[in-house]
């Protein structure tokens, strides 16, 4: 699109000054922003920017949750030519230090108290960062620190800037160009220090408006906007496809909100990465094992129905008659209700990405009548590569490329791509931006798959994980961790799961249950336990665990690149895996090679022939403290299976 954010954001407030541009919940209460609200705003925030001091090319960090004054402080900084880097409001404070330094920020938005808080622990070792600006003012009265003042505050400067200089702030906005930078992400950092990825304006409302082409989104749309901000995804979807589109965002109340507002706000585009939808799927079936026998027993019954001929109906191909009536009958009575339980009534379009989902966890969403798809992107491709036809939703692929995206694949599997969404580079890091880019335009996504007979991509693990089985009956055979841990997280019991077998002569691996689900379980068989490390010992846990490991290796088994990359060993971890501890990234992918060192102890023990491993573990609790856990973990063998010969 030849234009930039302001830009569009103008000319929604001309085009349709009292349409809803956005809602945040308050106390309770829907409050609703127009689109005029929210540029009278912008123009405020932009020349109380300009008076204190944000220039043209400089960068500003936003840390919080979604909410309209955080999109209009994106907004005024892009007005002026200036860079929003959106930050994780979930990461500890540490973990801010890098990004403000090496973007040399001065200006920062801070949400809340506790995003303040976590700015002035680290402002002595950001010597640069100047003045920090909060939305929310409870628990900041006393507060009075030098260049901390309230969005309030600023707004008002602004207003009186304006009232001075009427015309400054279109001038300033007239200025900016399409192929100006318009935005800047840091990675997640799975390993090193995270890299800040630089698109223009163009390239994220270029990819905004091909994605929407696709799936014919209009002004209409209603967004749930809960994910972090930071997340290139949540940018794509709640910011530069609301102004490319121009539909309404809501932003919930609290985390703690968000199913309630998804009912009440009953989205038509919805996006979410498989764990959420696994958490849904997980509160569904944790409530219907508590139901009445009769309910219990008519779920289940047009459930395996919805299995047959649901996903068929989807991808309108013919069903008979008989099944179409009673898939008619299960909608009313069980289908219908379950998308209005989870706010699923008035989607259109939902999307995954970020993680492949399990196969039968995305046939169950589509079986329920809810057009679920996946999609193929990163930060660095502005999200959409490649996009499933409503038509041609497969649950092990992820699309065909959409309009302007070439696709070819290396000798090595490597997935390589083309589009006019591409990073303009990574921030003063030029060996890392030639690493990624080739001189003719392809971008190394350094994922390993192949196009199928269809034109589908088919995505398998990141190259570099895709290893192979060394020595045993297995030698030589491809090893896909990743493919293997989606596969056990479709389970419900399991919530996170650790794979290891590159160079090895067997398969083993660390899981995670979900408390939630295992818990309940545990309460419906009168097993007591005392929290989650004694739950997760459980012989009676070990052997539930035991069978998705198997029922696993089975599904291994009848995949003949795959089969040797069936579970021979597995242990229960002690603890969840968590960012804070470093074990996962921000956007929850597991940091396999950290969690190998730190648990060594236990890779050795899986690979020992040991039935159970002593493990002392360091802690971090959300108040900043650190604790250790402990506990002596049970080591059990899983059964697998004779690789299942394909007829020719």
């Amino acid at each position: 699109m030849d234009t930039t954010f302001p830009r569009l954001l103008l000319q929604h407030a001309a085009q349709r000054p009292a349409a809803p541009a956005m809602r945040e919940k308050e106390y309770g209460i829907w409050q609703t922003f127009s689109w005029s609200d929210l540029a009278r705003l912008v123009e405020r925030l932009a020349c109380g920017l300009h008076e204190a001091g944000l220039r043209r090319g400089e960068h500003m960090v936003v840390i919080g949750a979604n909410r309209p004054r955080l999109y209009a402080t994106m907004l005024a900084a892009q007005s002026l030519g200036a860079i929003p880097v959106p930050l994780y409001q979930d990461a500890v404070a540490a973990e801010c230090v890098f990004p403000i330094t090496n973007a040399e920020v001065r200006f920062a938005f801070a949400e809340d108290q506790e995003q303040v808080d976590k700015l002035l622990e680290i402002r002595p070792q950001c010597p640069l960062l100047k003045a920090i600006w909060y939305d929310d003012p409870r628990g900041l009265r006393n507060y009075s620190e030098p260049g901390l003042a309230s969005l309030d505050q600023l707004a008002e400067a602004g207003e009186a800037f304006a009232a001075r200089t009427p015309g400054f702030f279109r001038s300033e906005v007239d200025k900016s160009t399409p192929d100006d930078v318009g935005s800047m992400f840091f990675t997640s950092g799975t390993t090193g220090n995270p890299k800040g990825v630089v698109h223009t304006h163009r390239t994220l409302l270029d990819r905004a408006r091909a994605g929407a082409d696709f799936d014919k989104l209009t002004g209409k749309e209603e967004v749930l906007a809960y994910l972090p901000p930071a997340w290139i995804g949540q940018n794509i979807f709640s910011y530069a496809q609301w102004l490319a589109c121009g539909y309404v965002v809501n932003c919930p109340e609290s985390s703690s909100t968000v199913m309630i507002d998804l009912k009440e706000i009953g989205p038509t585009y919805y996006f979410a990465p498989p764990r959420v939808f696994e958490g849904l799927l997980t509160t569904v079936m944790i409530r219907m094992e508590d139901a009445g026998a009769l309910k219990r027993g008519m779920f289940h019954a047009f459930m395996k129905l919805a299995r047959r001929v649901g996903p068929a109906l989807m991808d309108r191909q013919r069903v008979g008659l008989a099944d179409r009536l009673l898939y008619r009958l299960g909608d009313a009575m069980v289908y219908g209700p379950l998308r209005n339980n989870l706010g699923f009534s008035r989607v259109r379009v939902a999307y995954t990405a970020g993680e492949a989902i399990g196969p039968d966890l995305f046939s169950f969403y589509r079986s329920i009548g809810i057009n679920l798809k996946q999609l193929y992107g990163s930060t660095e491709t502005a999200v959409f590569v490649c996009l499933q036809p409503d038509d041609q939703v497969k649950a092990d692929t992820v699309g065909v490329p959409i309009d302007g995206v070439e696709i070819k694949v290396a000798d090595n599997g490597e997935i390589l791509v083309r589009s006019p969404g591409l990073l303009k580079g990574y921030y003063k890091n030029p060996q890392a931006t030639a690493e990624v880019l080739t001189p003719d335009g392809w971008y190394h996504t350094s994922d390993a798959g192949f196009i199928d007979a269809q034109g589908h991509l088919k995505i398998i693990d990141r190259v570099k994980d895709v290893g192979r089985i060394h020595g045993g009956a297995n030698d030589g055979a491809m090893f896909a961790p990743k493919y293997v841990e989606n596969k056990l997280k479709f389970f419900p019991h399991v919530k996170e799961a650790v794979a290891y077998g590159d160079g090895r002569e067997k398969v083993c691996v660390m899981i995670n249950i979900d408390f939630e689900a295992v818990g309940n379980w545990a309460e419906r068989r009168n097993l007591p336990y005392a929290g989650y490390t004694d739950l997760a010992q459980k012989p009676e846990v070990y052997e539930l665990v035991r069978e998705c490991v198997e029922k696993v290796n089975a599904d291994l088994a009848a995949d003949e690149k795959l089969a040797g990359s069936q579970i021979s060993r597995f242990l229960v971890l002690h603890k969840e895996l968590d960012a804070d501890d470093g074990e996962l990234t921000r956007t929850n992918k597991v940091r396999r090679g950290f969690i190998a060192e730190k648990y060594q102890v236990l890779i050795d023990a899986l690979y020992g022939g040991k039935s159970e491993q002593y493990v002392e573990t360091q802690v971090k609790f959300e108040d900043g403290r650190t604790g250790k856990v402990s506990a002596t973990l049970k080591i059990m063998d899983a059964r697998t299976f004779a690789p299942v010969k394909v007829a020719a």
